[in-house]
C-alpha cells in the first residue's frame, strides 16, 4: 500500500488566505491600503498595476450603471464614488512623489502608464497636453459634475417632499385591502430607501467635485514643483525641465482624470434614470425610436444640408437613408401591432361582455365605507387624522379588545349620494348611514342639553343624541363648558365602530375562524388537533364563536374557549349549550367587561314568577327546547324591562339582566331585539370574586 502525503501550505499562509476570502476583511485591508499609499512610497511597477485597477473600476461602475434596472439596485454608490475618489487621489499623491523625486532621470521615472498616456495625448507637444488635460477637467467638472449633483440635489428634495403623500397612497391601499400588511411594509421600505439614497447621492456629487478642483491643483504643483526641482536641484536646463515633468504631470493627470470622468457620467446616468425602470439601452432606444416621424423629419433634414453647396454630401446622405430605414420600419411595427392589439381585443369582446359582469357581480366586499364627494378630503386630509389612518387604528383595536380581526374597509366614492352623505355597507348591504360637515366640529352635551352656540342643530348617526355643528373657532368654547367636540373623521371611525361590532358575528367567516385556530401558539395546537374534527367540526367552533361575539363577548382567550367546547361536547352537541357552558368558562372575563369603574357589577333580576314563567314556556325534549310564550305575557315582560331599565339610566346606571343558566338564552334572544346593548348574564357566570350590587328586581 502507497501512502500519498497531503501537503498543504503552511499555517500562517492559510489563515491569512482564510481571512482574504471574507468581503468584510479584504474591504478593510483595501481601505487601510489606500490610506497607506497617501503616506508611504509606492514603486512604479506598483503604481502601474493600481493605475491599471483604477480605470478597470470606473469602467466596472459604469457599465453595472448602464444594464442596472433601477436606480435604487445600485444603492451602494455613493460608497463606491467615495472608495473611487480616495484611490484615485492617493495614486495621484504616489504618482507626484515618484514624478518630483524621480523625474530627472526620464520620462518612465513614474511608470509605464503614465509615460505612455502623455505620449500618446502630447504627440511630443506638451502644449498640446495641458490644452487637453483642461478641457477634460471642464468636461467633467463643470458639465456632468455640475448637471448631475444639481439633479441629485433636485431629485432629493423632492424626494423628501413626496414621501408624505407616498406614505398616505400606501396607507390608503392597505385600508382599502389592496394590499396586505408584508406588501406595505415592503413599499415603506422602499420609499425611505429612495429618500436616502437621492440624498446620499446630493452629498456624493461632492466627491467628484473635490476630485476634479484636487486634480487642477496637484497638476498645477506637479508642472511648477517639477521645473523647480529639475532645474534648481538636478541642473537640467529649463526646456528640458519643462518638457520631462509637464509630460509626466499631463500623464498622470490624464490617467486620473479619466478614470473620474467616467466615473462622473456613470453617476449622471444613475440619478438622471431616477424616475425610469429598465436596462438604460431600453429606456433610451425604446423611447427615441418611438417615433416614426421625428425620424423621418431628421431624415428629410439630413437630405436638406447634403445638397446644400460646400457640404460634403456622402456623410449626410448614408445618414439620411439610414434614419429613413428606420422611421419606415417603426412605422410599420407599430402599424402591424395595433392590428394584431385590434384583433385581440374583437376576439376577446364577446368573452369580457359575457364572462366579465358576471365575475365582478361575485365579487362582495365585507365591508365598504362609501363617501359623497363632498367628504373624500377626509381620506387625506392634512390638518387632522386622515380616515385610513383611524381605520387602521379601529381593525388593531378590535383585534386586541374582542379578538376579533375585523375585514378591510373598501372606501370609495358614490356619485349617487349627497355631497356631505356617507354609507357604510355589511356585505353590500346597507346598515348605517349618515352625514358630515368636513369643515366643522360636531358637538355634543353629555347631558342631553341643548347647545348656546352658534351652529347647526343635528342629530349624532351612531347613538341618535341631539347634536350641533360649529365652526372651528368655537373648539375651546365648547371644551370650556365641558361639552364632547369630536371631528367628522372621528365620527365616521365612531359609526363604523359600532356597526362592526354588531355585526362581528355575521363578519366572522368559516376561512377567519381557521386562520384563528391556525395562528394560535404551538403550545395549543394539540388541543385543536385532539377537538377537530373528531369531536366538533370547525363550522360548529365558528357557531359558537359568533354567538359569543353576537353578545360582544371578547373570543381573545381562544384556548379558554376551546377547552369550555371540548369540555361541552361530552355532554351535548347542541351549539346553544355549548355557548352556555362556554360563557361559565369566561366568567372572570365576563364580569370584568360588565363592571362598572368601580368595579361593581350592577343588577336587575328576574323575580321567581317571570323564573317560572319562562321555564314552563319551553318545550321540547332534551337539547331542542324552544320559547313558547303567549304573545300578551311576552309583551308584559318587554315593557317591564323597558320601564325598568330607562328608570335606571336615568339614576346614571348600566345594570346587568341576571337569570337562571336554562333560560338565559332565551332571555336573551327576546332582550336583543328591542335593547341589543344589554347584557343578560346567569349565575353560572358569576366569578366567585366578582363584587355584585342588586338595584332591582323585575
Amino acid at each position: 500500500m502507497t501512502n500519498v502525503e497531503q501537503t498543504s501550505p503552511p499555517s500562517g499562509l492559510a489563515s491569512l488566505l482564510n481571512t482574504l476570502k471574507r468581503g468584510d476583511i479584504a474591504l478593510a485591508l483595501g481601505v487601510i491600503g489606500i490610506l497607506v499609499v497617501l503616506i508611504m512610497p509606492m514603486p512604479s511597477w506598483l503604481l502601474d498595476i493600481s493605475l491599471a485597477l483604477s480605470m478597470a473600476l470606473s469602467v466596472l461602475i459604469l457599465m453595472t450603471v448602464l444594464f442596472i434596472n433601477r436606480a435604487l439596485d445600485l444603492s451602494a454608490f455613493p460608497t463606491i464614488l467615495l472608495i473611487a475618489t480616495m484611490l484615485r487621489l492617493s495614486l495621484n499623491l504616489a504618482s507626484t512623489r515618484l514624478i518630483l523625486a524621480h523625474g530627472h532621470e526620464g520620462t518612465h521615472a513614474a511608470g509605464r502608464v503614465i509615460e505612455a498616456f502623455g505620449n500618446f495625448v502630447m504627440g511630443g507637444n506638451f502644449v498640446i497636453g495641458i490644452i487637453v488635460f483642461a478641457i477634460l477637467v471642464i468636461v467633467n467638472f463643470i458639465v456632468i459634475t455640475k448637471g448631475a449633483g444639481r439633479i441629485a440635489e433636485v431629485t432629493a428634495r423632492f424626494s423628501l417632499d413626496a414621501m408624505p403623500g407616498k406614505q398616505m397612497a400606501i396607507d390608503a391601499d392597505l385600508s382599502a385591502g389592496l394590499i396586505n400588511e408584508d406588501d406595505a411594509r415592503q413599499r415603506r421600505e422602499e420609499l425611505e430607501q429612495e429618500t436616502n439614497f437621492f440624498g446620499a447621492m446630493d452629498g456624493a456629487s461632492k466627491f467628484v467635485r473635490g476630485d476634479a478642483i484636487a486634480g487642477l491643483l496637484i497638476t498645477f504643483i506637479n508642472i511648477v514643483g517639477g521645473i523647480i526641482v529639475g532645474v534648481g536641484q538636478n541642473s537640467m536646463s529649463f526646456g528640458d525641465a519643462t518638457q520631462t515633468y509637464v509630460l509626466l504631470t499631463v500623464g498622470d493627470g490624464l490617467v486620473s482624470q479619466i478614470p473620474a470622468l467616467i466615473v462622473s457620467t456613470g453617476a449622471g446616468l444613475l440619478v438622471t434614470k431616477a424616475g425610469a425602470t429598465g436596462s438604460t439601452d431600453r429606456i433610451i432606444f425604446g423611447q427615441l425610436g418611438a417615433f416614426p416621424r421625428a425620424m423621418g423629419l431628421t431624415s428629410g433634414l439630413l437630405v436638406a444640408l447634403a445638397i446644400l453647396p460646400g457640404i460634403p454630401m456622402p456623410p449626410f446622405l448614408i445618414l439620411a437613408a439610414l434614419t429613413g430605414f428606420m422611421a419606415w420600419r417603426t412605422a410599420k411595427n407599430q402599424t402591424t401591432a395595433t392590428a394584431e392589439a385590434g384583433e385581440a381585443a374583437t376576439q376577446q369582446m364577446p368573452t369580457e361582455e359575457s364572462d366579465q359582469p358576471i365575475t365582478t357581480a361575485l365579487h362582495i366586499d365585507s365591508l365598504r365605507l362609501e363617501l359623497g364627494y363632498g367628504l373624500l378630503g377626509l381620506i387625506d386630509n392634512q390638518q387632522g387624522q386622515r380616515l385610513t389612518d383611524q381605520v387602521k387604528a379601529l381593525r388593531r383595536q378590535l383585534a386586541t379588545e374582542m379578538g376579533f380581526v375585523m375585514p378591510s374597509v373598501r372606501i370609495q366614492d358614490n356619485m349617487q349620494l349627497s355631497s356631505n352623505a356617507y354609507v357604510i355597507r355589511v356585505k353590500d348591504i346597507e346598515a348605517a348611514r349618515g352625514e358630515l360637515r368636513p369643515a366643522m366640529l360636531l358637538t355634543m352635551d353629555p347631558k342631553g342639553e341643548s347647545i348656546p352656540l352658534p351652529g347647526e342643530e343635528t342629530t349624532e348617526p351612531t347613538f341618535g343624541m341631539p347634536a350641533k355643528w360649529i365652526n372651528e373657532a368655537e373648539r375651546e368654547e365648547a371644551m370650556f363648558r365641558g361639552y364632547t367636540v369630536v371631528d367628522p373623521t372621528t365620527v365616521v371611525t365612531t359609526h363604523l365602530t359600532e356597526v362592526v361590532k354588531d355585526n362581528m358575528a355575521e363578519l366572522l367567516s368559516y376561512s377567519e375562524t381557521q386562520k384563528l385556530l391556525s395562528d394560535l401558539d404551538p403550545e395549543h395546537q394539540k388541543l385543536v388537533e385532539d377537538l377537530i374534527p373528531a369531536q366538533i367540526t370547525n363550522g360548529a367552533v365558528q357557531r359558537v364563536l359568533q354567538n359569543l361575539l353576537r353578545e360582544r363577548v371578547s373570543i381573545r382567550d381562544l384556548p379558554t374557549i376551546l377547552e369550555g367546547i371540548a369540555d361541552a361536547v361530552a355532554h351535548t352537541q347542541n351549539i346553544t349549550y355549548i355557548t352556555e357552558m362556554v360563557r361559565a368558562q369566561l366568567a372572570r372575563q365576563i364580569c370584568s367587561a360588565n363592571a362598572n369603574p368601580s368595579g361593581i357589577i350592577p343588577l336587575v333580576t328576574l323575580s321567581p314568577d317571570w323564573e317560572q314563567a319562562f321555564a314552563e314556556s319551553l318545550v321540547g325534549t332534551g337539547d331542542d327546547k324552544q320559547l313558547a310564550m303567549q304573545p300578551s305575557k311576552l309583551q308584559d315582560f318587554i315593557n317591564q324591562v323597558r320601564e325598568a331599565f330607562e328608570r335606571y339610566a336615568m339614576l346614571g346606571e348600566l345594570p346587568v339582566l341576571l337569570s337562571s343558566p336554562a333560560i338565559r338564552p332565551y332571555v336573551r334572544s327576546i332582550i336583543e331585539r328591542f335593547r341589543p346593548a344589554t347584557a343578560v348574564m346567569s349565575q353560572n357566570e358569576i366569578h366567585p370574586k366578582a363584587k355584585l350590587k342588586t338595584l332591582g328586581q323585575i
